[in-house]
């Protein structure tokens, strides 16, 4: 792979929200999770949590339950799987660092863990849009996680019913957030 491919990979990537009702594969599900793991994470902690929602009952109280109100997002109901995703914390790493730097090292490591999920969802001609809009005590009920697991997103999974060209949007030019560096 060239550093060409990689950007032509993201440049594919959309926040899809219209998805054919076609399942997607458990073997593909499982190079999702592949990239997951593979993310790097402080401390090599890895402090995400995944739970995989393909069961239609669960998607839908997902949808009614988990969702916070106020933003219209019929669309997901489409969705023919839902990921949340979640962080156990430990104390040092996760609980402590924190106070003394002011980063919240778990929601970076959650960042970079989602985007390799999204870039091997694009590389696999899936789609997939992150809702952070969510319930977390919702989530954490329907997904049957254990209190020490807080629920941060879900993202949707499925087949793009649209191409990637028609969800386009625009982009900032870099000088509109990079400094100290001169393109030439």
């Amino acid at each position: 792979m060239t550093g060409d491919d990689f950007l032509s990979l993201v440049r594919q990537r959309f926040s899809c929200r219209s998805y054919r009702p076609d399942s997607v594969p458990e073997t593909l599900i499982a190079r999702l999770l592949e990239a997951v793991r593979l993310a790097p994470s402080a401390c090599n902690k890895q402090p995400w949590r995944l739970a995989v929602v393909s069961d239609e009952s669960q998607r839908i109280r997902l949808c009614e339950e988990g969702l916070l109100p106020g933003m219209q997002r019929p669309w997901i109901r489409g969705a023919p799987v839902l990921i949340a995703l979640g962080v156990a914390r430990t104390t040092v790493t996760h609980r402590l660092a924190p106070l003394i730097s002011g980063i919240d090292y778990p929601a970076l490591d959650l960042g970079i863990a989602g985007e390799h999920l999204v870039l091997q969802a694009t590389a696999l001609g899936l789609g997939t849009c992150w809702i952070g809009w969510i319930r977390p005590p919702a989530v954490r009920r329907i997904v049957d996680w254990p209190r020490s697991i807080q629920p941060v997103s879900l993202i949707s999974v499925g087949w793009p019913a649209e191409s990637s060209e028609s969800h386009r949007t625009g982009r900032k030019p870099l000088s509109d957030w990079v400094s100290g560096f001169i393109a030439k």
